[in-house]
């Protein structure tokens, strides 16, 4: 049976957490958790410890590139969110393959009676989709990469799969992957859309346009928390808002918020001569995920539904 909410602080009793890839979305989880869990963070920057010790976060040195750093990880928490990036290269994610291979190796006594691991929850991407020419996806669809930047993500997505189907039957935990679009927010680095509208980068003209979609990084830590205790074994779900736009819509949305210059418009061969190939990816790929599953499965409902609210009056 799935834990209550974690809204409920007596049922966490500081059940320790461990997040693999503890940037700004896992800060924003880790700001949910505690001081209920006590939260534990892989990190390989030594100048990553005091912005984590800060947060009230137990640091913690090993890197998912060397396998002997990990051997720690064993047993360490019953609960492990993984939110770390494959390579930037290839079409498999061996960092990935070291964590889970480091996870199992469960030692008793260390997480509690059984030293058992309960729940793995992944953060994959919706780019395993691949392009569904505007069609609506949900989690049944199969995977199709055009990128080997979703091909990586399958990867991962099938080895943690496969872990799972065997801490199921081994210890009666679950493993869980959270397929995520572009994640946005006004304070999240990297993550703020006005920073691209501030910059003129142009967008696809109507008629050549792709649908994109969002989840706002507090709506998404929310519920990778959730999805700790409340996933069932074995599923993906899309985690994304309700938004239904195009992407030169979503950035003139943005423009207009803020009183910025409306991106340019531009046809896709035009657009090919001055982005970089990994920009035109994202143009190539066009899909409306639905997230009905995420709503029914993890309870979650969204603060930011739209885009429209998450930039705020």
């Amino acid at each position: 049976m799935h834990q209550p909410p974690p809204h409920r602080h007596s049922r966490f009793r500081r059940s320790r957490i461990l997040i693999v890839g503890c940037g700004d979305v896992g800060l924003r989880a880790a700001q949910r958790l505690l001081p209920r869990c006590r939260v534990l963070a892989l990190t390989s920057s030594p100048e990553r410890v005091a912005t984590l010790r800060a947060a009230g976060i137990t640091p913690l040195r090993g890197n998912l590139d060397d396998a002997r750093s990990l051997a720690r990880l064993a047993a360490l928490a019953p609960r492990v969110l993984h939110l770390a990036p494959p390579p930037g290269q290839g079409v498999t994610d061996p960092r990935t393959a070291r964590l889970l291979r480091a996870l199992a190796r469960r030692r008793a006594g260390r997480t509690g009676r059984d030293g058992s691991l309960r729940a793995l929850v992944y953060g994959s991407t919706s780019g395993v989709y691949g392009d569904a020419q505007g069609a609506w996806v949900d989690e049944t669809r199969a995977v199709a990469p055009a990128t080997d930047r979703g091909r990586r993500r399958v990867d991962a997505e099938r080895r943690v799969r496969a872990f799972g189907q065997r801490l199921a039957l081994g210890q009666g935990g679950a493993a869980t992957v959270l397929r995520i679009p572009g994640i946005y927010a006004l304070d999240r680095e990297g993550g703020d859309p006005r920073e691209r509208v501030r910059k003129g980068s142009p967008v696809l003209n109507a008629a050549d346009d792709v649908f994109t979609n969002h989840i706002h990084a507090d709506d998404l830590a929310r519920a990778c928390v959730l999805a700790l205790w409340r996933a069932r074994p074995g599923r993906a779900l899309n985690v994304c808002d309700d938004t239904e736009l195009r992407m030169g819509d979503h950035f003139d949305l943005v423009a207009d918020r803020f009183g910025l210059p409306r991106p340019p418009r531009l046809s896709r061969a035009e657009a090919a001569q001055v982005l970089s190939p990994m920009q035109m990816s994202f143009m190539g790929e066009s899909r409306r995920l639905h997230n009905q599953r995420m709503k029914d499965e993890l309870g979650l409902v969204l603060l930011y539904p739209t885009v429209a609210e998450g930039l705020g009056p």
